[in-house]
């Protein structure tokens, strides 16, 4: 890893050593799980990952800013956001420093309560979640 980044290579070389699939099926998989994050936040779903959080799209509306240098008003086009929102989950495990999938000593929860605002995401929208049903959170992994 450069710089404390992680890559998709890196995280396919993590799959690659948790699942043991090979490592082009580690690529594969990881690609496809991305891709399928992408896509439905282009359609303007909402991702919701349990225990991690959740990823939506916001629409921002047209507003006039300041140019810093000269002070000259300048029209800000609408234009649409991605808004990650941290579970609890996750937020614990930063604030305490861990990184072994546990908070405050305690294993991760199979399940989450946390939710997005309804002031970031309009209720009619569909929401894709990867929870306790999906291959990626069984214990282990």
């Amino acid at each position: 890893m450069a710089e404390n980044t992680v890559t998709r290579a890196d995280l396919s070389e993590a799959v690659y050593q948790e699942v043991g699939l090979s490592r082009n099926e580690s690529a594969i998989l990881v690609e496809s799980v991305l891709t399928e994050i992408a896509d439905t936040l282009t359609r303007g779903e909402t991702v919701k990952i349990s225990s991690f959080g959740s990823f939506s799209v916001r629409q921002k509306g047209q507003r006039i800013g300041r140019n810093p240098k000269t002070g000259q008003e300048v029209p800000i086009l609408p234009r649409k956001v991605l808004v990650f929102r941290a579970s609890n989950v996750l937020k614990s495990m930063i604030n305490s420093g861990t990184g072994d999938n546990s908070v405050d000593g305690a294993p991760l929860p199979t399940d989450s309560s946390d939710s997005v605002h309804q002031s970031q995401t309009a209720p009619e929208q569909p929401v894709t979640t990867f929870g306790t049903g999906s291959p990626f959170n069984q214990p282990g992994n």
